[in-house]
């Protein structure tokens, strides 16, 4: 449908991941994605949503008076009308995040846009849908690359690819995240100190979930 987007939900809470966690953000989740991680904690966003016109979304996002946006899914780049969307939400005047799996093609995205772009380690079981050609594309003074990972295995999958594709120099970030009850955080800190990892590799925690309960939505 032109200038709607199958909407999952929005709400406003605190980011939780990334470099910019912590800050009050308004979440635009939509709904889908072609991807299957073995861990995802957001399926309900595979199928559940509404067609909804980007200038209600826009409307919606205003009304919480932040100035922090962030566009979720599922996978937004699923939807062509995802570009319209964060192209209209930079336009508004706000400062738009993009959390995409990283399978999609990067370069026709708002460049005012700040990306956060997923690696999908072995673990996740979609490895086979990172879009290496995206690395490239990736600027090292506003993009941020984040890692899942579930165990030692996908953590040495996380240096070499650090190596291969020398992400410490494209990236503003590359974020290393425990799989939420699987990987213990300290043991990850521990390899991370271990090894020496070089700026501006980072442990991450998803700050949200040790806020509200981990199961829970909207938040």
């Amino acid at each position: 449908m032109d200038g709607h987007v199958l909407l999952n939900e929005i709400f406003h809470s605190i980011q939780g991941e990334s470099t910019w966690a912590g800050v009050p953000m308004v979440f635009v989740r939509l709904t889908g994605c072609p991807l299957r991680c073995v861990w995802c904690d957001t399926a309900y966003a595979f199928y559940e949503g509404k067609q909804t016109p980007v200038a209600e979304i826009l409307q919606r996002v205003e009304a919480y008076g932040c100035p922090h946006v962030e566009v979720t899914g599922g996978e937004p780049l699923a939807q062509k009308n995802c570009l319209p969307l964060l192209t209209a939400l930079c336009d508004a005047g706000k400062t738009v995040l993009l959390e995409t799996a990283g399978s999609h093609d990067l370069a026709p995205v708002d460049p005012r846009v700040h990306v956060i772009m997923d690696l999908k380690a072995p673990g996740s079981g979609e490895e086979a849908r990172n879009r290496w050609a995206n690395v490239p594309l990736l600027r090292p003074e506003k993009d941020e690359v984040k890692i899942v990972l579930d165990g030692r295995a996908d953590y040495e999958w996380a240096k070499a690819k650090l190596a291969e594709h020398r992400l410490a120099e494209r990236a503003k970030a590359v974020l290393l995240s425990a799989v939420h009850g699987k990987l213990d955080y300290k043991t990850l800190a521990e390899w991370v100190l271990a090894d020496r990892l070089p700026p501006p590799v980072r442990f991450q925690l998803q700050m949200h979930k040790h806020i509200w309960d981990p199961s829970a939505r909207g938040v």
